[in-house]
């Protein structure tokens, strides 16, 4: 990928060491792209949905929305305060949002609830292995799909 085609990665997960394990195995497997981490759909939420500067929960070292370009969603599902369901069905719901690719990455292998995420608009649903070797080879397997998504180019948050 050129710069211009870098796709950054949010990545909405509370599990601190899950979000380690994805980050660190997403760069063994040759994932370069900026990382914007999230430990709950709030926090999230606040970044994508919030009054510019308003004062959220958004840390300070997180680049501004307007300056987040092609990139790509992983979402968890199971998180406090706001769960995954909600995050996929804002971002989906809003104009602005609804073309974002959303990523479901979560330990949940119900049918109910893959068939909720796909109805809900998530573009990919990833069952997390259990089991660490496995967790690992499937994030690595991840990442190699990263490196060859394409997406429109210059998709940006600009709201109106």
């Amino acid at each position: 990928m050129t710069d211009g085609e870098r796709v950054s990665i949010v990545l909405i997960e509370d599990d601190d060491g899950h979000a380690t394990l994805v980050q660190r195995n997403l760069r063994r497997s040759g994932i370069s792209n900026g990382f914007v981490r999230f430990s709950d759909g709030q926090q999230a939420l606040d970044y994508f949905f919030g009054s510019p500067g308003a004062d959220s929960s958004v840390a300070p070292d997180v680049p501004s929305r307007e300056d987040l370009a092609n990139f790509v969603v992983l979402l968890d599902l199971r998180m406090p305060r706001v769960d995954g369901f909600e995050v996929l069905r804002r971002l989906k719901a809003d104009p602005v949002t609804a073309a974002v690719p959303v990523i479901v990455l979560t330990t949940t292998d119900d049918p109910r609830e893959i068939e909720r995420c796909y109805e809900l608009g998530c573009n990919v649903y990833i069952t997390k292995p259990v089991e660490y070797g496995a967790f690992i080879e499937a994030v690595r397997r991840l990442g190699f799909f990263l490196q060859v998504v394409k997406l429109p180019p210059g998709h940006r948050l600009a709201r109106p």
